[in-house]
């Protein structure tokens, strides 16, 4: 029985969670997720995971923040001022804008502060200082030419 290897385009199940059982993420309903191993198309701790898994295997995975996505950055926090919102955007906790860098490209924030003078913009992906865990099933293995 083959097993999967770097190189090789899978195709998995996977359910994942935070620590505390919430789940943030599931391809139930959905197409298996396909991507190459080993090819940092997914965060590295799941991409680690997967050598040595055969087709129909299943396995829950704790991944560290370290290995998913990352310490929270407090430099990815910004506070620009409340007038420099557009006024029919309806400005509330959680709310998640788009920022542009000066090269153009869009960067997804969310607003995790608000106040008469100032809204907090946070950079940081959702899932930033999280451990997480994965339940994964291999579904199909494209072995590597």
């Amino acid at each position: 029985m083959s097993t999967a290897k770097s190189g090789d385009t899978v195709r998995i199940h996977y359910t994942g969670t935070l620590t505390d059982g919430t789940t943030f993420d599931s391809s139930a309903g959905r197409e298996p997720l396909e991507f190459t191993v080993g090819s940092g198309q997914i965060i590295p701790g799941l991409d680690k995971a997967i050598p040595g898994m055969a087709v129909g295997e299943t396995q829950k995975v704790e991944i560290p923040s370290e290995e998913a996505y990352g310490a929270h950055n407090p430099d990815a926090l910004q506070q620009v001022p409340r007038d420099a919102i557009p006024s029919e955007i309806p400005l509330e906790m959680g709310l998640q804008l788009q920022m542009q860098t000066p090269q153009g490209q869009a960067i997804p924030v969310t607003v995790v502060e608000i106040t008469d003078e100032n809204v907090t913009l946070d950079a940081n992906h959702m899932l930033a200082g999280k451990d997480l865990v994965f339940d994964i099933e291999m579904v199909e293995i494209v072995q590597a030419a």
